[in-house]
């Protein structure tokens, strides 16, 4: 299982990305999928997770800001942000957890505990005021 990020840039305070995150080898919507990042100097955060069953849950430095979706037939992941501050300036990591299964609850429950297997090299985000 391999994944590979991609949509990062650099945009100005109030704006919107999207992230895309294809994935390759043996995984599609079967496991746990998310999304991290990591700000200069901070440790590395979970940001949201998208269930086998297609839920959602988000960490709530982003809750309303940010939606999760899959594209299944493509084995791809999306993160859609919007309203970004500097504060959102980060690496941004996709993540898939191959063997774990189950709604966005139990997902991210091992987000949380940053126990996915299997990430990308990362793309940048860069918010300016």
């Amino acid at each position: 299982v391999q994944v590979a990020e991609s949509g990062g840039g650099s945009v100005q305070a109030g704006g919107s990305l999207r992230l895309s995150c294809a994935a390759s080898g043996d995984t599609d919507s079967r496991f746990c999928m998310g999304w991290f990042r990591q700000a200069p100097g901070k440790w590395r955060e979970g940001v949201g997770v998208i269930g086998t069953d297609g839920s959602t849950r988000y960490a709530d430095s982003v809750k309303g800001r940010c939606t999760i979706s899959k594209a299944s037939a493509k084995k791809t992941l999306y993160l859609q942000m919007n309203t970004l501050t500097p504060e959102d300036t980060a690496m941004s990591y996709c993540a898939v957890d191959p063997g774990s299964q189950g709604s966005s609850g139990f997902c991210y429950t091992r987000l949380v505990l940053h126990s996915f297997g299997v990430w990308g090299q990362g793309t940048q985000v860069t918010v300016s005021s």
